[in-house]
């Protein structure tokens, strides 16, 4: 007698897939070509478990710690899955004391309960590949190494002008809010609300600042007069320019840096492909330093996610929102871009947040594996359409 069949629909969580046949082969080229720029500069492999402590994973990652997967009580340890690769590695570092120095890099599976859109690659299980440069280096040449980096894995995924590198500092964002009359406690919040920038209009952004996070209407006003400008370094010089600017500690710091970096990339041949970009924030709450974000074609949502759009697109699902909605697939949403396909920066106290005295200061990236994947996936069926027509 056969077996009955489940009463249960069988298929993938939502926010994973399965992966076979010339998926797979693509997924594998963009994994060799990744993992062969990584072992030209040095790097070495690693591996940590899928799961950590809960603690160690907490109040690491600002408004985004909500997308953490919690594990239930498996015999007195909490713990969750993993969000990233970068505090698991500050963990690793944090307990073998030994590793003064060390070039690493790390390709493996994590885990956010983030809304998806499959086909975008934006999923809930999906590949980062990490690089990360720690230990005491002089001032910024890992920094700069990191940008050749991100050069050499997209001209070998043979990306050439069609991606950009933006580039901010945290020292300059702090000593910018600071300026401008934001509160200390509200710092990262209205940071997260900036970094809303490349998906949502600027009068958006200023409204989640003023009637979310409580920040007054004049400081989001002088905030809005800077956080919209990009350049490279002639805008590092129009801000050194400004006296309110140049008096500030943090603005001093975040001046010195990234004068420094351009002077690196300029001397490596690197700097063709950046983009210092003062709407660049980084929500998660680790980052001291230089940060970096790139950005293709595509990364952007073809429809600004306005108020007013969010609510015609929930009208055309059928009005779908709240709980149930945030779990629904929005790989057909225009507000929904795939987003950036790798990201990361300069985090020199995250170690010490583990190891109590112990400070290793480290700057990383991290590759979107699924996200690149949907963008070189596209590109290729586009050119057999063009072979074929």
């Amino acid at each position: 007698m056969a077996p009955k069949a489940p009463k249960f629909e069988i298929k993938t969580p939502k926010g994973t897939r399965d992966w076979s046949g010339s998926d797979m082969v693509l997924r594998e080229k963009i994994f060799k070509t990744i993992t062969d720029v990584f072992k030209r500069h040095g790097g070495v492999t690693l591996d940590t478990p899928v799961f950590e402590l809960k603690e160690i994973l907490a109040g690491k990652y600002g408004e985004d710690s909500k997308l953490i997967y919690d594990l239930a009580d498996q015999g007195g340890e909490l713990c969750s899955l993993r969000y990233d690769l970068t505090v698991p590695f500050a963990r690793y570092l944090a307990m073998n004391k030994d590793v003064t120095q060390i070039k690493r890099y790390h390709l493996a599976k994590v885990y956010r309960r983030d809304q998806p859109a499959v086909k975008k690659g934006r999923m809930r299980e999906f590949y980062q590949c990490d690089f990360d440069i720690a230990g005491v280096y002089d001032p910024m040449i890992p920094d700069a190494e990191i940008i050749r980096i991100i050069n050499e894995v997209f001209e070998g995924l043979g990306w050439q002008g069609k991606y950009t590198i933006k580039l901010n500092s945290r020292n300059i964002l702090d000593g910018l809010f600071q300026v401008c009359g934001v509160p200390e406690n509200l710092i990262r919040p209205i940071s997260s609300a900036v970094d809303k920038l490349d998906k949502m209009p600027w009068a958006d952004v200023r409204k989640e600042m003023v009637d979310e996070k409580g920040l007054a209407p004049e400081a989001a006003d002088k905030i809005g007069k800077y956080v919209l400008l990009k350049g490279r370094r002639d805008l590092l010089e129009q801000l050194q320019k400004d006296e309110d600017l140049a008096a500030n500690p943090s603005m001093q710091q975040g001046f010195k840096d990234m004068d420094l970096l351009f002077t690196y990339l300029e001397a490596f041949g690197a700097s063709h492909s950046v983009s210092f970009d003062l709407s660049l924030a980084r929500g998660l709450d680790y980052y001291t330093g230089v940060i970096y974000e790139v950005v293709t074609e595509g990364s952007a949502p073809t429809v600004q996610a306005t108020e007013e759009n969010k609510a015609k697109v929930a009208k055309k699902k059928g009005g779908k929102g709240g709980k149930n909605g945030e779990d629904e697939d929005r790989s057909d949403d225009p507000t929904v871009g795939i987003g950036s396909v790798a990201a990361g920066g300069r985090y020199d106290n995250l170690v010490g947040m583990f190891s109590g005295k112990t400070q290793v200061p480290c700057v990383g990236i991290s590759f979107g594996i699924d996200r690149i994947f949907s963008i070189s996936q596209a590109a290729q069926k586009k050119k057999e359409r063009k072979k074929r027509g």
